[in-house]
């Protein structure tokens, strides 16, 4: 068993529920042109009543699995800010609705930079031997935190999962994890966050405002804070990689907005059409974010085998991080799959 963590397999999972930019402007103060001009976005994908992070996760989960040519795994590591249940973890139920057995399963909370870090704790549990197959998850039902009746955070985000499979192998081996780079900043951690609800607003004994319920950020600081922290982030992992800029062929960022995508481009001096993006039809899918974009990438074939790549991730906390792989030959990658709960609900809406 190698100690270099290989990326084997891809999957995703998106809501049925499609939500438009005309939708949102039947019921808020918005246009279509207002939002794309702005972020880059035409519609996003919401989950249907009923319907949580945990559905989205393991239909990611079994198509990575399936790609990978394998239906068995020895951890389960879930990057999402809007688990099931505040309490216990969902990667445990997920892990056991894919038949897992009784594997370690855990989530990890690094919002919309969640799934570099669970890729980097994936690649742990490898290098220390404790796992020879890990399903890395990102998944986030965002619309479910979002004030109705915010046109600015109701515009950026959309639900969805994405996965991927990382066995154990060596570090010269196409989709071995590269010249990891991760990073925080707890000073600002009010940029961007949901006010309510945890247990230093709990301890105060004071009720919850229905505002404070709901996650906000401040747009303009978050902007600037997410090109500074990606585009160092990107240069670290080269560097380490021993890669220049112009070596890089394609860089898979974190999907928050269009124009964040084209400063980070413009602060890397690279060709913004090395960005493989897919923020257009799927919004701002948190720790889902990269993963889609993946799956994007290798279904368009926009990713090549002997593609070199980087991933990079930025979000509340503040944390973000990025991390290089040579693009390996995958098996079969399917756009991403609609949920059976959202087609149950559908059919019975019918």
């Amino acid at each position: 068993m190698g100690s270099a963590a290989i990326v084997a397999g891809l999957g995703a999972c998106v809501p049925l529920t499609v939500v438009t930019n005309h939708d949102l402007a039947a019921r808020l103060d918005t246009d279509d042109e207002w939002i794309r001009t702005r972020t880059g976005i035409r519609q996003r994908q919401v989950v249907a009543p009923g319907e949580a992070t945990g559905d989205l996760a393991v239909e990611a989960a079994r198509r990575a699995l399936a790609s990978a040519g394998t239906d068995t795994a020895d951890a389960v590591v879930l990057a999402t800010s809007t688990p099931d249940r505040l309490c216990p973890a969902t990667a445990p139920h997920v892990a056991s609705r894919l038949g897992l057995g009784n594997v370690p399963a855990f989530d990890v909370a690094a919002v919309c930079a969640g799934f570099v870090y669970a890729l980097a704790t994936a690649s742990g549990l490898i290098a220390m031997r404790a796992a020879d197959r890990v399903v890395v998850i990102g998944a986030d039902t965002f619309s479910t935190i979002l004030d109705p009746d915010d046109r600015t955070t109701g515009a950026v985000f959309g639900d969805g999962a994405g996965a991927v499979v990382l066995r154990a192998g060596t570090d010269d081996e196409p989709g071995a994890l590269l010249g990891l780079s991760l990073g925080s900043d707890g000073s600002r951690s009010d940029l961007m966050g949901i006010p309510g609800g945890g247990s230093r607003q709990r301890s105060t004994g004071l009720p919850i405002k229905e505002e404070e319920t709901y996650f906000g950020m401040q747009g303009q600081a978050v902007f600037t804070q997410a090109v500074r922290r990606m585009s160092a982030s990107v240069q670290e992992t080269v560097a380490r990689c021993g890669w220049r800029l112009a070596d890089v062929d394609r860089f898979v960022l974190h999907q928050a907005n269009a124009r964040i995508l084209v400063a980070v481009a413009r602060k890397l001096d690279v060709p913004v059409e090395r960005f493989v993006t897919d923020i257009e039809r799927v919004g701002n899918t948190v720790a889902a974010s990269v993963p889609l974009a993946l799956v994007d990438g290798a279904v368009s074939g926009d990713l090549d085998p002997g593609h070199r790549v980087v991933l990079a991730s930025f979000g509340g906390g503040l944390a973000w991080g990025s991390v290089a792989l040579v693009w390996p030959r995958l098996g079969t990658v399917q756009a991403p799959a609609l949920t059976d709960a959202a087609e149950s609900y559908q059919s019975g809406a019918r």
